[in-house]
């Protein structure tokens, strides 16, 4: 029987249990506790292990089965989507204000009041920031921040966090940026972590955990180049 293994202060930052003792329910739970330092975060992200967990919660460590992916060739541009982005008047920027945009993606929402970015989260994802590590796609309607996403990026991989929007289409503009971003950069693939019903609309697809670990494999320690705009 499966049972999630508990990380304790004393285990290196890049030391994590095989990934096939994941539990099958909740799908993907890997293991608990540790903590959130740009070592053992850069250490997870590699192994295609991700935090997710709720206030009050230790830190918990998912990677399921199946990954929720998007190929950047691959990205569905629906009709009414281009011609928001002909149209509807947005200016784009990365990584012009990532601290707005992890608190656009914390804020309540009316299908869910509570967020799962805490503050040792946001603090986080700010110092991976810091270090060159995450990322920030804003969209702009004059000095408004409309919406945005947010993510990891190692080597030829953007490993998405989340996205919020403030105006219609706000996050799927954002994530068309990211794709054009990422074809700029020649990187591979957009990890989803989980599929929903708007990231599939948008292209995205579900592939077994193998599958993406060997395309981490693949393409996970390339060089780092400072991304390049589209």
């Amino acid at each position: 029987m499966k049972t999630i293994t508990w990380l304790s202060a004393q285990d290196a930052p890049e030391w994590f249990p095989p990934l096939e003792q994941a539990l099958e329910e909740p799908s993907g739970l890997l293991a608990a506790g540790g903590d959130l330092s740009p070592e053992r975060l850069i250490a997870a992200y590699r192994r295609g292990i991700f935090p997710w967990y709720s206030p009050g919660q230790p830190v918990l460590w998912w990677s399921p089965d199946p990954r929720a992916v998007l190929f950047p060739e691959e990205f569905h541009c629906t009709r009414s989507l281009a011609k928001t982005l002909r149209n509807g008047g947005f200016g784009y920027s990365m990584d012009r204000d990532f601290a707005a945009v992890i608190d656009g993606c914390a804020a309540p929402r009316a299908a869910s009041p509570g967020t799962w970015i805490t503050c040792d989260m946001r603090a986080a994802y700010l110092e991976l920031h810091r270090l060159g590590h995450a990322h920030s796609i804003e969209i702009w309607r004059g000095a408004e921040l409309l919406g945005g996403l947010y993510g990891v990026r190692l080597g030829g991989v953007f490993f998405g966090e989340s996205m919020f929007s403030r105006a219609r289409d706000a996050s799927k503009a954002a994530l068309a940026h990211l794709v054009a971003v990422c074809r700029r950069n020649t990187l591979a693939v957009i990890d989803c972590q989980l599929p929903s019903r708007h990231l599939t609309s948008l292209g995205s697809r579900t592939i077994p955990r193998s599958q993406f670990q060997a395309l981490l494999r693949e393409h996970v320690r390339m060089p780092s180049a400072a991304l390049a705009p589209p």
